[in-house]
């Protein structure tokens, strides 16, 4: 059963990856449900507890995908995983993405919360390659580089299904 690691710049395409990965079987954990605590402003939640709800839901799920651009939390999973992808697109394919994305309302009350904050998001995807945290590039790079498994780097959206 496929274990899939799925990592990236925000708006690279991820979840949309995720979700055609999921519609064969595999179960879905999107990172952002688990990293942050329900604050204003929005603060990580303790590392050993999003730790603990990763190893739930592996130890629950045969097959999976896991998607987000913590690459603490990635860490977590490596060892279990038997694949990872890495959307590694540039930052002006990330930015249109992040501005055609449809509502995600496993993340924000409305569509016009989402839109709200996408002046944000935009910042944050444009400093993706000079960051140096755990939602860099170079982080992201460092993952890709030192797994021995399965690996894929797709550079942009313009891909067939991925098997």
């Amino acid at each position: 059963m496929r274990k899939v690691l799925l990592f990236g710049n925000s708006g690279s395409g991820k979840s949309t990856l995720a979700k055609e990965l999921c519609e064969r079987g595999l179960a879905h954990l999107d990172l952002d449900s688990l990293a942050w605590l329900p604050t204003m402003p929005p603060l990580r939640k303790p590392l050993i507890d999003s730790q603990k709800e990763i190893s739930k839901f592996i130890e629950s799920n045969t097959g999976w995908v896991i998607e987000g651009c913590y690459s603490d939390l990635i860490e977590v999973a490596i060892s279990e995983s038997n694949e990872i992808i890495f959307m590694n697109l540039p930052v002006d394919a990330c930015i249109a993405n992040a501005k055609s994305r449809p509502w995600e309302p496993h993340k924000y009350a409305n569509k016009q919360a989402q839109d709200a904050n996408l002046g944000m998001l935009l910042d944050w995807i444009v400093l993706y390659p000079e960051r140096t945290d755990t939602f860099s590039m170079a982080a992201h790079n460092e993952l890709y580089e030192k797994y021995q498994g399965k690996k894929c780097m797709f550079t942009s959206n313009e891909r067939s299904t991925y098997g």
